[in-house]
């Protein structure tokens, strides 16, 4: 385990202590969100992005660890375990190349090679490989000639025998390493086309460029065109120099009777077995790296959009543009409940722009709507030139924002959508949507499957579950940095808190439905199947308005209200204050004074707990 926590803290840049404390929080139970929050005392103040990080590479090594067991068993039950091959095994932190160790001791299907040993041509090959024999090898392969076996020639002897050194070359992990050095360093992606017609891959036609620039996106872009059939792809690798390399390993002296069949060995060996499947490992190996580079774009993008600040205590109006089936309208009040749905048509091909304005202004006027949230798809410019002509006729105050609809239709469509608005046409509720994204982002972008909200290229294209696993840590942080109001949050919104899944999510809507607004954070230890370990997982991420402790509108864990008290008083205030207006500057102002290594120590907290109650 010293081992993995090394690795990490080196990896990551961070002291082994920190890996080693964070690694006992997270085995204990507790999420990233709560770690990052509430035990940065004990992570020495890791952040969300490195906890999770330092979760992934902790899951891989301790599946590589595993894996390292597994492997030494299977090769020990085969009896051929020594201590170097365990030291090798042990040693090694990267799966691709723990497997190159295995692979001559994995069971293997019929090949060339084991078919020569069942003709008993093994020790044959040896004596070859080991280059040690004075005697004409020709004469020496005339003892192994067995018509019953199938070996009728000298000739038959001798291929059998260089069939079997071919594969025991191509399973030489210190061998396939070095190969693939060489071919990371020098080797060169090749694209042509394969279909004589346009396409989005035209560039790559007739394109080549070195696989140690080729950038990620045009990694994805090939992978992408290969599997729609329109580009054939291969790499142009160094194999003169490779082959040099493998003759300086095994061929002991050029001049010997051994030379040219261990060199027909090794170039058989690499064209047949070496090259095809080390392009191919290559080829992973590109693309994973350029999967994690494009979901760490997306996440990055995802958590930008989510993040967008909120427009609140306005009335808004949905504008979902489109042109034959015409612009879909919604108004929402300042809680995003419905107040009307309708459908104009000032676009083409009805162009009713006059009709479109009677019936809008008329619901602008009746609900007092302050802005217009208009969705950027189909008709967006020719919508937004209406509303800003509209807008000019209005005699009040009244704007408007363009606002991705990216996931709205798939949001319409989705069974949560239609149990929000069973009453309400699937074509309206993206409107719907449209207008709640200007009102609250998060609350309604977390409805929606992260890879339908369009923030990223080629997110169809990466490994869908390492995707999901990335993005949905993304939201996690981002609903958590903000905090959820527990009397108004949706189950989609309260599944992403801190130790609450989406099972207990709707057993706290139900719990709210039948016995009103929670009072207190406490109250959550009454919702069914919500325990000890959940609660404080979430408490402190949840906030309640209007409750009995001003405390719970904040950040502040309830493990932690006696020290926030203590705080408040030393610096002349009470608790009462953080909800008083006029007392809320001034205890703004105050706490911007605090020396934080001393109030630290006189409340007995760390300077990293401390600074949360800020």
């Amino acid at each position: 385990m010293n081992k993995i926590y090394k690795k990490i803290a080196d990896e990551l840049n961070i002291r082994e202590n920190q890996v080693e404390s964070a690694v006992k929080l997270i085995d204990d139970g507790n999420t990233i969100p709560f770690i990052a929050r509430y035990r940065k005392e004990i992570t020495g103040n890791l952040s969300d992005e490195q906890l999770r990080e330092l979760d992934e590479r902790l899951k891989y090594l301790r599946n590589l660890e595993t894996r390292k067991e597994e492997i030494i068993r299977l090769i020990d039950e085969q009896g051929k375990l020594t201590d170097e091959l365990t030291l090798k095994i042990a040693s090694t932190m990267i799966l691709s190349e723990l497997e190159d160790i295995y692979r001559p001791f994995k069971p293997k299907k019929r090949t060339r090679a084991t078919i020569a040993k069942e003709k008993g041509l093994e020790p044959l090959s040896n004596i070859i490989y080991l280059q040690q024999e004075k005697n004409n090898i020709y004469e020496i392969a005339k003892e192994y000639i067995n018509e019953e076996n199938g070996v009728e020639s000298v000739e038959d002897a001798i291929n059998g025998a260089k069939d079997i050194i071919a594969e025991n070359i191509s399973d030489n992990s210190d061998y396939r390493k070095k190969i693939k050095s060489f071919d990371f360093r020098e080797a060169v992606i090749v694209t042509k086309q394969s279909k004589d017609e346009k396409s989005p891959y035209e560039m790559y036609y007739d394109y080549k460029e070195a696989i140690l620039r080729i950038p990620s996106h045009r990694i994805l872009a090939i992978n992408r065109g290969e599997k729609e059939e329109f580009l054939k792809v291969k790499l142009e690798t160094p194999d003169d120099k490779i082959l040099n390399y493998l003759e300086k390993q095994i061929v002991q002296d050029v001049k010997s009777q051994f030379a040219i069949i261990l060199n027909e060995v090794i170039e058989d060996s690499y064209k047949r077995l070496i090259a095809p499947s080390i392009e191919r490992e290559i080829r992973a190996d590109l693309t994973e790296k350029a999967e994690e580079k494009a979901i760490k774009v997306f996440g990055k993008n995802a958590k930008q959009l989510l993040m967008s600040p909120p427009i609140k205590d306005i009335t808004v109006m949905g504008f979902d543009p489109a042109y034959r089936t015409g612009c879909k309208i919604a108004v929402i009040d300042k809680t995003g409940k419905v107040l009307a749905t309708t459908t104009v048509y000032p676009t083409e091909p009805q162009n009713d722009v006059d009709g479109a304005k009677k019936v809008l202004k008329e619901l602008i006027d009746k609900f007092d709507v302050n802005m217009i949230s208009i969705g950027n798809g189909t008709a967006s410019r020719e919508s937004e030139q209406f509303v800003s002509n509209m807008i000019k006729e209005i005699d009040k105050e009244i704007f408007y924002a363009i606002v991705s609809e990216a996931g709205a239709s798939v949001y319409s469509a989705s069974k949560l959508a239609t149990e929000e608005y069973p009453d309400i046409n699937v074509s309206l509720r993206g409107a719907i949507s449209i207008a709640r994204r200007l009102q609250d982002p998060l609350s309604e972008l977390v409805k929606i499957d992260p890879k339908s909200i369009g923030v990223g290229q080629y997110q169809h294209d990466v490994n869908q579950k390492r995707l999901s696993e990335s993005i949905t840590g993304v939201v996690e942080d981002a609903v958590n940095s903000v905090g959820v109001d527990i009397n108004t949050a949706t189950p989609s919104l309260l599944s992403y808190v801190s130790g609450i899944n989406s099972s207990l999510a709707k057993n706290i809507v139900k719990y709210r439905d039948e016995n009103g607004e929670l009072k207190q954070r406490k109250e959550l230890l009454k919702v069914p199947k919500l325990g000890p370990a959940a609660f404080k997982q979430c408490a402190g991420f949840i906030r309640i308005y209007n409750g009995k402790n001003p405390l719970e509108v904040t950040a502040v864990h309830p493990e932690s209200y006696e020290i926030a008290e203590n705080l408040l008083t030393n610096l002349g205030f009470s608790v009462d204050n953080i909800l008083e207006k006029d007392k809320l500057e001034d205890l703004k102002s105050a706490l911007k004074k605090v020396d934080i290594e001393k109030m630290a120590i006189e409340l007995d907290v760390g300077r990293f707990n401390f600074k949360r109650y800020y």
